[in-house]
């Protein structure tokens, strides 16, 4: 038994002054989760197969095993949301199995582009139709068919914001971020003289 100079008695940790026997954790094993918007839009469960050792009765072997660790993953998670599962590596005497950690990777998307909370959707239009107005048919992510209006004239820096219709809100689902819709104009590569003319009067006067 070992006192200090008062007589108490102290409390030493597991393997004694040398630390001998002391349990020890390894670093955390650290994987990505690799999740589409539409995961993240709806929130969906995630089942993983993990190998790992796990040790017999006798305590010094050990088993190679599989597990299936579940995620429930949350709409409006976002790039690089972790999620621990602790102590579940390896296990072996005299260590304390390491945290499993999955990191969420967004996948790209065919539509959209995520920035935060918000959806950019970007568009191809004539350039009569920058000029004039038009209709963009957007299909979101639950599925809708969205059928905006754009009545400003659209330069190449213009963005119609859609207010509501972007990723839901981690604090609070129900609501949500907003959509950009961007656009790329198609010029033409030829006018006849007749158009030309037509032109200068409308743009020109």
């Amino acid at each position: 038994e070992f006192f200090d100079k008062a007589g108490l008695e102290l409390i030493l940790p597991f393997g004694g002054l040398r630390g001998r026997g002391a349990m020890k954790q390894d670093p955390p094993v650290v994987r990505d989760l690799h999740l589409s918007l539409e995961d993240l839009f709806h929130g969906c469960t995630k089942k993983i197969k993990i190998s790992r050792r796990v040790l017999n009765e006798d305590g010094q072997t050990s088993t190679m095993r599989d597990k299936i660790l579940s995620i429930e993953v949350q709409p409006g998670w976002q790039q690089g949301t972790r999620i621990t599962f602790e102590r579940e590596g390896d296990q072996g005497p005299n260590i304390i199995p390491s945290d499993i950690t999955f990191v969420v990777q967004e996948k790209l998307h065919p539509r959209f582009k995520r920035v935060d909370d918000n959806l950019i959707y970007v568009t191809t239009i004539p350039l009569g139709k920058a000029l004039t107005g038009c209709r963009v048919d957007v299909q979101t992510l639950d599925g809708r068919l969205l059928n905006i209006p754009i009545n400003d004239i659209v330069d190449p820096k213009y963005c119609k914001v859609v207010p509501g219709e972007g990723m839901p809100l981690l604090q609070d689902p129900r609501r949500k971020g907003d959509l950009l819709l961007c656009f790329n104009i198609c010029f033409p590569k030829n006018l006849t003289p007749e158009k030309k003319l037509l032109l200068k009067r409308a743009l020109l006067s």
